[in-house]
């Protein structure tokens, strides 16, 4: 059973270091819409924004800090005076109001505000007591503390403990550390420093070469007790680490990281896709949890397994982040089981020999299109139903010419009754050349009663559906294809309709075998 004291706690900085991404501004109602879902999922700590930047800034945290219900609401501010007076009177009205004041502490960051050492040294003493003051829950960072002299670091650590804040956040600033220094340097300051132990440690960590999550669960198994954090990752450069990563990690793996939060999981979806919306960042199909794909299998040998056992390629489930299921993409990778179990889904049972023939036709669609969605396999699967009769013609290949002038012409090879014939014919589009050479080589008195092309999903590589509806001596037979050539689909639709009709004339005709039309010779 996890203990209080391994409770990590989740400090959200998406409204202020979050919104430091470049473009990514958010209006003052989509912050109080952002707030309000970080407080109903269990984040401990807002941090709401800095309210020294601007009247808009200072107003949001102030609005953030009169609605929340459950976390504490947090403003950042330099080591001012005037910034921490500003910061209180943005947060004063929360239920659990706090500080965090900060200074850069490394060689580059002390020549900012060109202090020496004990210049520096001093301020902080002067700022973190004034902070605590005001609130008694003050949170201080060493900005660039990765970078900073050891000595000096644990020296101004021990001089804000002292001086009354009761959280020292260790931020690596420029995503500079390694997952082995962050757990070290967390374990070292709680070792060495005087007052350690009675304060909660908290890691910052930015993901400028791809370790923020990793160093961030390393400062944990180090002693640190609090994550800052954002949602989907946004933040500065490379952005910061993702609440989302760092929260199912804990979740996921508790049998090596036996520590807990207070997020509701369920929730973790809906709040990335509106963050993603408000900020304008969209989230990467691949990124971790969150991404499009993250739950999504392609593979026939994945997809196979999955229909079998879900565990044996998910870690989770995508209902813990607020997911109704697992997505199985259809695709060219896509294998038979996948197929049958979309299809079943989608209400259609095929015997095993009709599902080889329909797979057939699904790989030839999915080698031309990126995605095969739901309403292509209906449009498939319609297809294989109106094809399950006896096919006197079938289309062996067909080739079309288009010009800007002139007839079109269409080259076709057709089989009858198992002969393969060979007819050209030109029209006045490619339809109208195909559906002459169609006639050309089967002779027929049918008339074309309706013709109907409707494209079943978007995009420029969608399926064509195309419905054909043939008249002859008031026996009256329709046909329809699915393809992504829109001319195949009506050459198709067009054979498929004589065929209900010759089956018709056969079924009202018990001579029919011995006056079948007599077709064309192939030359």
């Amino acid at each position: 059973m996890t203990t209080e004291k391994d409770r990590v706690l989740i400090f959200d900085t998406t409204l202020r270091d979050g919104e430091q991404s470049p473009g990514a501004t958010m209006s003052h109602n989509e912050k109080l819409e952002i707030a309000e879902l970080l407080d109903g999922m269990g984040v401990d700590i807002i941090e709401a924004g800095f309210p020294i930047a601007s009247e808009g800034d200072f107003q949001a945290v102030s609005e953030i800090a009169g609605r929340s219900e459950n976390a504490v609401i947090c403003g950042l501010a330099r080591a001012k005076i005037g910034d921490i007076d500003r910061c209180w009177e943005a947060v004063r009205h929360a239920e659990r109001p706090r500080i965090h004041t900060f200074i850069g502490t490394s060689p580059l960051h002390r020549a900012i505000p060109d202090l020496t050492r004990d210049e520096m040294a001093e301020r902080i003493h002067e700022t973190v007591t004034h902070a605590r003051n005001l609130c008694d829950n003050v949170q201080w960072s060493p900005m660039d503390a990765t970078r900073t002299e050891w000595d000096y670091l644990t020296r101004v650590v021990e001089i804000a403990i002292k001086a009354g804040a009761g959280t020292i956040n260790i931020p690596d600033t420029v995503g500079y550390t390694a997952p082995v220094e962050s757990a070290d340097l967390i374990r070292r300051l709680i070792a060495e420093v005087p007052g350690a132990s009675d304060v909660v440690f908290a890691t910052h960590c930015h993901n400028d070469l791809g370790m923020a999550t990793a160093n961030s669960l390393a400062a944990v198994e180090g002693g640190a007790r609090q994550i800052e954090c954002t949602i989907n990752g946004l933040g500065e450069r490379a952005g910061n680490t993702a609440l989302e990563e760092v929260v199912m990690a804990l979740k996921v793996r508790g049998d090596i990281m036996p520590y807990a939060t207070g997020i509701d999981t369920t929730k973790i979806t809906h709040i990335s896709r509106r963050v993603a919306t408000v900020s304008g960042f969209a989230v990467q199909p691949n990124k971790a949890i969150v991404g499009k794909n993250a739950f999504a299998h392609e593979s026939g040998i994945h997809q196979d397994g999955m229909l079998k056992n879900a565990e044996t390629f998910e870690i989770m489930r995508p209902e813990d982040v607020g997911l109704k299921g697992t997505d199985i993409v259809m695709g060219k990778h896509s294998g038979r089981a996948a197929l049958r179990s979309k299809l079943q889904e989608l209400g259609y049972e095929f015997a095993d020999n009709q599902l080889n023939d329909l797979f057939v036709r699904y790989k030839a669609l999915a080698d031309r299109k990126k995605e095969v969605f739901e309403d292509d396999l209906i449009a498939l699967a319609r297809d294989q139903e109106a094809g399950e009769i006896h096919d006197r013609l079938q289309i062996k290949s067909l080739r079309v010419v288009c010009g800007t002038e002139g007839p079109q012409t269409a080259d076709l090879v057709l089989s009858v009754d198992g002969r393969e014939l060979r007819a050209t014919a030109q029209g006045n589009g490619p339809v109208d050349a195909t559906f002459a050479a169609v006639s050309e080589l089967f002779p027929h008195g049918a008339k074309l009663q309706l013709y109907d092309v409707q494209a079943v999903t978007e995009g420029t590589d969608a399926q064509a559906t195309v419905h054909v509806r043939l008249e002859e001596d008031g026996r009256i037979a329709t046909g329809s294809a699915a393809e992504a050539d829109t001319v195949v689909a009506s050459a198709k639709a067009y054979v498929n309709a004589l065929n209900r009709l010759l089956l018709r004339r056969e079924k009202s005709d018990p001579d029919a075998d011995v006056k079948r039309v007599r077709y064309k010779d192939s030359a």
